[in-house]
């Protein structure tokens, strides 16, 4: 097995995943205001004490100084996420990043959704994946899809040029969720890994599940969200070839309006602005208080 991707196993089996964007960054009509390097360090001190492994979503617009603050911080492992794959600027800075942090960057994740956001095609991820090999052949390279997208026959080329699978798994997208109960959730994120991994041996990470605290009419909550995960993780303890990442970090109010892709109708999602494990303000929700702390390792 290569270094690198014994160093990714490891962190799956024995590190605490979560999803970050930095608080700092902002999107709103379509304009990003980047993240500064003061506000990641006081996001990623706050996450130290309960997470110790990371994944982002992209590697410009302020991300560069994630890699940096993280090893200072003594983080475990970090998965770099390229928001644009088919931007040569964004995967460059992905690359440098993990050229210079070699024992803290695990992977990188080569888009979030944009099969999905129909932004490329399997082809066009096919073969950036085959060039960043070529420039960097030891480091773990993955895309992020919701799980039906690789669940089609049109994936199988592509999953077949993924060191490690980073999927999507919501059970609030599915019809059923609002009626049934969080261990029903919970055994749902494990059924899907169950049936990607029959066709996928590689590691698998699930990069996003979980349950947005609001709005309230829509059957989210604090105390649900904490409820799913206390069952997720009783399903999923880690290992080397699965785990499960908390997704997200902190709450993102100007997602509510965001262009990002989401399952559903057109226009504001108002739940989009709720998945954080800390609020906008890095107050913890009840989730936090489950999650023993953990010790730098």
């Amino acid at each position: 097995m290569a270094p690198a991707l014994k160093r990714l196993r490891d962190a799956l089996a024995h590190g605490r995943f979560v999803s970050y964007q930095p608080t700092s960054l902002q999107v709103r009509g379509g304009n990003v205001t980047s993240a500064d390097p003061q506000g990641i360090r006081a996001d990623l001190v706050l996450l130290r004490e309960h997470f110790d492994a990371l994944i982002t979503y992209d590697a410009v617009h302020g991300a560069q100084a994630i890699a940096p603050i993280a090893a200072q911080l003594k983080f475990r492992a970090l998965v770099i996420g390229v928001w644009n794959p088919l931007d040569d600027a964004e995967v460059d800075a992905a690359l440098a990043s993990a050229r210079k942090f070699p024992l803290l960057v695990v992977g990188v994740s080569l888009g979030n959704e944009t099969l999905f956001a129909q932004r490329s095609t399997p082809q066009q991820l096919g073969a950036l994946i085959t060039r960043v090999h070529a420039l960097a052949p030891a480091l773990p390279l993955s895309s992020t899809e919701p799980f039906h997208l690789y669940e089609k026959p049109a994936a199988a080329a592509l999953l077949a040029q993924l060191d490690f699978l980073l999927v999507n798994v919501h059970p609030v997208f599915q019809s059923w969720f609002r009626q049934a109960t969080d261990a029903t959730a919970a055994q749902f994120v494990v059924n899907v890994a169950g049936d990607l991994a029959r066709d996928y041996c590689g590691p698998i990470l699930i990069k996003e599940t979980g349950v947005p605290t609001a709005p309230v009419e829509s059957g989210y909550t604090s105390a649900r969200q904490a409820s799913f995960y206390k069952e997720l993780a009783a399903r999923i303890p880690g290992t080397g070839t699965l785990a499960f990442a908390y997704f997200a970090a902190f709450d993102a109010p100007w997602r509510a309006t965001d262009a990002t892709g989401v399952p559903g109708p057109a226009g504001p999602h108002p739940e989009e602005a709720h998945w954080g494990l800390y609020d906008a303000e890095g107050h913890p929700k009840p989730v936090i208080e489950q999650l023993p702390p953990l010790k730098p390792h």
